[in-house]
């Protein structure tokens, strides 16, 4: 959506004395978001939030998706994105792609204080299988090599105790979180790798909700150790004015635009209520951790 850039919408944006350092250079702006659920569900969640941008810096902006995880962290290494949504592996390997050239901004704060969610293993609830112990010689799902809590954290903390390559039958990724709970539900995968924030929140509450899957057919038998939530990220090569203002439209948004960070955030399941700043130092363990991953299937090949 495109809305007319004027000295009147500018002095009236709260942003709009920042703004008009930057707006001439940068008349459409595209933020990015990884590929958890279906393109046309994920789109219709952020369409608000794309709106409630628009008014507030008074230029266009465009919502970017892509078919996996690296669509997204490749967009923004070339310059063809300013922001995006990241967990925190996509985010670390997009600041390992662009050498650093990556700034997180902004992570998620929940109702209950907490900044961070889970990895979860999710089976069907009358398959049985209800440890890692009975899932030896299964399939696990993964969902994508650049997801934090669908590869990244689940790898890392079961290869402590088994090995991940020998130790079950087949490890494919699904492509995606949902695919990979779904698969698990029709029984193409005995086991899949996701998230959840709490009880209330995550890949299964928001399945069920859509009407994708019933309540009470997937359910969680390992749980990882806690993972910092991902960051909404910037170029780092981006003025510092349309870093400013980009961060805080976005602070602002659960006050300014309630609707629009419900939607966004998961709509009636949601259990953020904010946003804290964040910086780099929060997320080089996971940099550190995908470098391990490399390593190891670097030695196992």
């Amino acid at each position: 959506m495109r809305l007319l850039t004027t000295t009147a919408l500018v002095a009236l944006t709260a942003t709009g004395a920042i703004a008009a350092d930057w707006q001439e250079d940068y008349q459409v702006l595209r933020f990015g978001i990884l590929s958890g659920e279906n393109e046309k569900d994920r789109i219709a969640r952020y369409t608000p939030f794309e709106e409630y941008l628009e008014e507030e810096l008074g230029v266009e902006v465009e919502i970017f998706t892509a078919g996996n995880y690296d669509g997204v962290i490749q967009a923004i290494a070339a310059d063809q994105i300013e922001f995006a949504f990241f967990g925190s592996s996509s985010y670390a390997a997009a600041y390992t792609e662009t050498q650093g050239g990556v700034e997180p901004l902004l992570s998620r704060l929940q109702n209950d204080g907490s900044t961070g969610y889970y990895s979860i293993l999710v089976t069907r609830c009358d398959s049985g299988l209800e440890d890692l112990a009975s899932l030896e010689g299964k399939v696990l799902a993964f969902a994508d090599p650049d997801s934090t809590s669908g590869y990244a954290v689940p790898y890392f903390n079961l290869a402590k105790e088994v090995d991940p390559n020998s130790y079950f039958e087949a490890t494919p990724f699904s492509g995606s979180h949902e695919a990979g709970v779904q698969g698990v539900v029709n029984g193409t995968f005995d086991a899949a790798a996701t998230y959840m924030t709490n009880e209330t929140n995550g890949i299964i509450p928001r399945m069920i909700t859509k009407g994708m899957i019933e309540e009470g057919v997937a359910c969680p038998i390992w749980q990882s150790p806690e993972i910092t939530s991902g960051p909404f990220t910037a170029r780092a090569n981006l003025p510092q004015g349309l870093k400013d203002a980009m961060k805080a439209a976005v602070m602002e948004i659960p006050e300014k635009n309630p609707e629009a960070f419900v939607e966004m955030t998961g709509g009636a399941d949601s259990t953020q209520k904010g946003w804290i700043e964040v910086d780099h130092s929060r997320y080089q363990w996971i940099v550190d951790m995908r470098e391990w991953l490399k390593n190891e299937r670097r030695n196992s090949g």
